[in-house]
């Protein structure tokens, strides 16, 4: 036996490159618009313009990174309010489920980001290299010069697409015009060129290149879905008892309504045969739906050989009977258990919006040293106290306390009890509480206090607990 023979086989099987064919058809020009309406919320949505007033960006969508804080139109959102976030986060994993759980993988077929540019990415090379059998030819030949010069001018129409990609990203996290002139005069922050530069490669490679091996290898989703489909799920399917046996067109032999054209292989961008069953690939997009329906039209058969078809219909549909209405699998207890949950957390997050104060207040005791004796015998406590504005506005807020013991608050830098927050911003104010000596806080451990923020006018206001610690004897 040779050494060659003694070499276990390789489990490493080669891509192989995916050339999709051009197709027309309902679910294709519904991929059309959403790809023309998703593209366009990402790239308008940063120059929209929202007035806040003159102490607020006037960008309606903005993660300000510096300023620590989100802005949606109306709303803002505060580094403690993260739980908003955390709200929408927890709504688009349901919405995710609900969808998934009723029509399959619709997500991963029309709206993921990786579809999208993808589809945009096969519009281009078409455009360049030709169809599907021209862009085949082209990959089978030698290097020449035409090759070479569609090759350039598509990869160069990929990297213009993919720098346009991570161009407008990173315009939500500053003001759009002012990071546009910086990019334009080459003044822009390091930072800047950085993600442009990730965002830009990773787009032009993972459309361009990678493709469904994303989906396949990289996303955990096609794995996750299992979990969210049942038999009740309507999803891309292929009739096999009315398409077998497989037959060509003028063949004599008895056969189904499937003419074995490969229509539907040649249109799948994730490279599958769809009569082969449902797989973890198929990402729902629907194109060989319309590639079949083509064909039937133009073989004289009924449309829907390849159809959105759930499990629970097969037996109907074997038998010659109609299957059960759209709204019957739409409407089951697993999807309405789903909406019930995400329309429950949206209405929570609505009520907390409209119900969160405009200040707040946090209180963190000086530690070191705990407290200070002064020269009378009195007992004082330090204290940092963090007051919150969230108005538009420069407001004059009152600092009181509320305690089972006497005791003497001042102000560091205030005469009196107040002190002025800027507008939209927060204040770090230094406050002094002092036990008169022999009084019970001087001399025990430690004596319960809740420090209050009053809003001018009475309009609102908070308080935080916090402990005062005496000189026990």
């Amino acid at each position: 036996m040779s050494a060659q023979d003694q070499q276990p086989a390789s489990l490493y099987a080669a891509r192989e490159p995916i050339f999709p064919r051009r197709v027309s058809g309902r679910f294709r020009t519904l991929k059309w618009w959403i790809m023309a309406v998703t593209l366009g919320i990402y790239y308008i949505t940063p120059w929209i313009r929202w007035d806040r007033g003159p102490h607020l960006p006037d960008q309606a969508v903005l993660v300000d990174m510096a300023g620590r804080r989100f802005f949606f139109f109306w709303i803002e959102i505060w580094p403690h309010e993260f739980y908003f976030v955390a709200g929408l986060l927890i709504m688009a994993g349901l919405g995710l489920f609900l969808f998934t759980s009723a029509l399959g993988r619709v997500w991963c077929g029309y709206a993921c980001p990786q579809t999208v540019w993808t589809d945009l990415f096969i519009l281009v090379e078409r455009w360049v290299e030709g169809d599907r059998n021209a862009r085949v030819r082209l990959w089978n030949q030698g290097w020449d010069l035409r090759k070479l010069r569609l090759r350039l001018v598509k990869w160069a129409l990929w990297l213009l697409i993919a720098l346009a990609t991570g161009g407008a990203w990173v315009f939500y996290f500053t003001d759009a015009p002012t990071l546009a002139r910086d990019i334009l005069t080459l003044s822009a922050h390091p930072v800047v060129w950085i993600t442009i530069a990730i965002l830009t490669l990773t787009t032009f490679f993972f459309g361009g290149f990678f493709r469904e091996q994303i989906c396949i290898y990289a996303c955990p989703w096609p794995r996750i879905q299992a979990a969210m489909m049942d038999e009740d799920t309507l999803t891309v399917a292929y009739r096999d008892w009315r398409g077998e046996p497989r037959g060509k067109l003028k063949s004599t032999a008895p056969r189904g309504d499937c003419i074995d054209c490969r229509a539907c292989v040649n249109v799948c961008p994730m490279g599958i045969d769809i009569r082969d069953g449902q797989q973890l690939a198929c990402i729902t997009c629907a194109l060989c739906i319309d590639a079949c329906d083509e064909v039937m039209d133009k073989v004289g058969q009924p449309r829907g050989l390849i159809g959105y078809l759930a499990l629970s219909d097969e037996v109907a549909e074997k038998a010659g009977r109609p299957p059960r209405p759209v709204w019957k699998h739409v409407l089951r207890p697993r999807t309405m258990l789903y909406t019930v949950l995400w329309a429950g957390i949206g209405i929570g997050l609505i009520v907390a919006l409209f119900v969160r104060s405009d200040i707040g207040v946090s209180v963190s005791p000086v530690r070191n040293p705990t407290f200070v004796t002064l020269s009378d015998g009195s007992i004082r406590n330090t204290y940092d106290v963090r007051i919150r504005n969230q108005q538009g506005e420069d407001r004059v807020f009152t600092l009181s306390y509320s305690a089972d013991a006497p005791f003497v608050m001042t102000l560091e830098g205030e005469e009196g009890h107040e002190t002025v927050v800027p507008a939209d911003s927060q204040k770090l104010q230094r406050l002094y509480i002092t036990a008169p000596a022999g009084t019970p806080a001087a001399t025990m451990a430690m004596t319960d206090l809740r420090i209050w923020v009053t809003a001018p006018d009475g309009a609102g206001r908070v308080h935080a607990d916090t402990l005062f610690n005496g000189k026990s004897e």
